[in-house]
């Protein structure tokens, strides 16, 4: 099974604009992030989690042809604004997408998306099919996905573990009931905004001491914002087994 970083970056992406800091122009390439998604691939099955408002940019850049469902964590605008964009898969594939969220969100999206949904649509919008979801375990085409309960300051957020790899992003706290379905894992993914605490991400020590009760074998840190610093600096300051993703990064672990 293999996991691959198409976003990085928090709701801004780096470089910011108009920013003129260090890490919004730096030069390497890894310090380039657009907003925060992955692409799971196990088994022939291929499952998206997020569509952001790079998403477009992300699927060709990473060549990807199908998709056998998108999975939204929650309703924010940096995680689902590009789902327009679905209309070239259904177009090459003659269907709807399915997209896997809880029922709140799917209300935003309907919000978001309401020519879409609605009673005379204009031909060529995008098709989702809508499949509801909650804290218990789903399949996607016989893949089993087991969701994760976060929490986004106050606000009910999904993380998700397929096999022995987790991706949890836009989490400030983790109940210790749900810290049980992330045991054993070969990979965990934990969204970082920066070294200082924040309302409702995970700072650096925050995640390095979750990752440290949970004992994964190794943590990789996404949804970097430009407020910690450059790809090289912060990856030297790191533990072993961990390191900070970075765009078009792709990890495996047995399925």
């Amino acid at each position: 099974m293999r996991l691959t970083f198409l976003g990085t970056g928090t709701s801004q992406g780096i470089p910011v604009i108009s920013c003129s800091c260090d890490v919004c122009c730096s030069t390497d390439a890894r310090d380039k992030r657009l907003r925060a998604s992955a692409l799971f691939e196990a088994g022939g099955v291929t499952i998206l989690v997020d569509a952001g408002p790079d998403f477009r940019q992300q699927l060709l850049r990473a060549q990807v042809k199908r998709l056998d469902g998108i999975l939204l964590t929650h309703e924010h605008k940096d995680h689902m604004g590009g789902l327009d964009d679905v209309r070239a898969l259904n177009y090459t594939s003659g269907k709807p997408v399915d997209v896997y969220a809880e029922q709140r969100v799917q209300q935003a999206l309907k919000r978001e998306y309401a020519y879409a949904f609605a009673e005379e649509r204009y031909p060529g919008v995008p098709e989702f099919n809508l499949i509801t979801i909650d804290e218990n375990p789903f399949t996607v085409k016989g893949v089993t996905v087991l969701p994760i309960r976060v929490h986004h300051h106050q606000l009910p957020v999904l993380g998700f573990r397929i096999g022995n790899i987790a991706y949890i992003t836009d989490a400030s706290r983790i109940d210790d009931c749900e810290k049980e379905k992330l045991r054993h894992l070969d990979i965990l993914t934990l969204n970082v905004i920066r070294r200082t605490p924040h309302l409702s991400h995970f700072s650096l020590p925050e995640a390095l001491a979750l990752a440290e009760e949970l004992q994964p074998k190794q943590l990789y840190l996404s949804h970097l914002s430009h407020q910690i610093e450059r790809h090289a600096e912060l990856a030297a300051s790191l533990p072993p087994n961990a390191a900070p993703a970075y765009d078009g990064l792709t990890v495996s672990s047995v399925l």
